[in-house]
């Protein structure tokens, strides 16, 4: 079970992968980071997208279950309701991938990718693999 440094590693390995950082999405601080950053601030880059991720996961309209029964994110041993979040630009994609724990869950890989060298698809996928495999301790 890899770390935060071996799955940011890991990430990298994506053909067309720019940057990575696994970040808290309730305080916006990166816990770890790697690469590029898109504004050339590694910090900067996780408060942005902290924002970005934390309005989807608390949006009524993404919540699982029927609305009598939202899904509450951050739950002890509850995932966010969002699996993960693309944002595409002219240059790239982010992807936001809500990382699932056994405790109080706030947590999320970011992994820009250059758009004429990478695969979405397969950037997906594997970034889900990896969040699945990632252990915070």
């Amino acid at each position: 079970m890899p770390g935060i440094d071996e799955c940011l590693l890991d990430v990298m390995r994506l053909p067309g992968a720019r940057g990575a950082a696994v970040v808290d999405w309730t305080s916006g601080l990166a816990l770890g980071t790697i690469g590029d950053s898109p504004n050339g601030d590694h910090e900067a880059t996780a408060a942005e997208t902290a924002e970005v991720a934390r309005m989807a996961a608390e949006q009524p309209a993404f919540a699982l279950g029927p609305p009598e029964a939202p899904a509450t994110p951050g739950s002890a041993g509850t995932a966010p309701p969002v699996e993960d979040v693309i944002v595409t630009t002219r240059a790239g994609y982010h992807i936001l991938r809500f990382v699932e724990t056994a405790f109080d869950s706030s947590v999320f890989l970011h992994l820009w990718l250059d758009r004429a060298e990478g695969n979405l698809a397969l950037a997906r996928i594997r970034l889900g693999e990896m969040a699945e495999r990632l252990v915070l301790a």
